[in-house]
């Protein structure tokens, strides 16, 4: 019996995925993707992330302003999402977080929101997925200063260090890998899917962005995200069966699905 792999993070509604969108999704089982997490940027890639996943039963969908469309984001959008929360499929607040690469809201802006949005979780007792370019410091120290008991959620397409990983960790929050450790000079991601404890692992694809190797340049896709497992396979010297049955069990764990 083949693998089953979950995609702990993937923007099926993206436009890159407009002309094709039901096409790629049916096949998914097919090609060993047992369930998909889909997180929301803005209200509207919220709203059709829930969309999705209630057309879907293995798609989940999460909710919430990233980083780059925080200059955006409003008091009332917090009211939205915690009644877009009600919903079955609704099963994290995300993906929020700081991007100080690309610096496309104001940092003061990104930050407040952050911080919003952590309480929102924390309210709603939801886990919240974060994202985190360039920021590593403020991330940590936002989270830090906001962490309250039953804290938990992914840093997604994880790119700090394997150091750094640990006080994540002890906040309660799993790390998540993409394409990147599948780069050749991927040093970091590498040192970090052998570090990580692997009952704090989990795979993603970050799709239609950074694509694994053997096919980086095209449109990502979840079923690509077995690349990503058979490169953790590598690095930690263990079956490609073992990481999809451990990552799927953390996932499961975190968003208290059945096992």
């Amino acid at each position: 019996m083949a693998s089953k792999f979950i995609d702990s993070h993937a923007h099926l509604d993206d436009e890159r995925f407009d002309e094709d969108r039901d096409e790629v999704i049916a096949f998914l089982y097919e090609n060993d993707v047992q369930i998909v997490l889909n997180p929301g940027s803005d209200l509207n890639s919220s709203k059709k992330a829930l969309a999705l996943a209630e057309k879907y039963p293995f798609i989940y969908a999460a909710v919430g302003f990233h980083p780059h469309d925080s200059k955006y984001m409003k008091e009332e959008h917090l009211d939205i999402f915690k009644e877009m929360a009600g919903k079955k499929k609704v099963i994290a607040i995300g993906e929020i977080g700081l991007d100080y690469y690309y610096d496309n809201s104001d940092r003061d802006v990104q930050r407040k929101w952050f911080r919003e949005q952590i309480r929102l979780a924390r309210e709603l007792d939801l886990p919240y997925i974060v994202h985190n370019r360039d920021s590593h410091e403020d991330v940590l120290r936002i989270m830090k200063e906001e962490h309250y008991e039953g804290a938990r959620g992914i840093l997604h397409c994880y790119s700090g260090s394997a150091e750094l990983s640990r006080e994540f960790i002890k906040l309660g929050f799993y790390i998540s890998l993409g394409g990147p450790v599948t780069f050749k000079n991927a040093r970091v991601p590498k040192l970090v899917a052998k570090e990580v404890p692997f009952d704090k692992l989990l795979i993603e694809t970050d799709s239609p962005y950074l694509t694994p190797e053997p096919y980086r340049g095209k449109r990502n896709e979840p079923k690509y995200v077995k690349y990503v497992a058979e490169e953790i396979a590598k690095i930690r010297n263990v079956s490609l069966d073992e990481v999809a049955e451990k990552t799927g069990e953390n996932f499961k764990r975190l968003f208290n699905l059945p096992l």
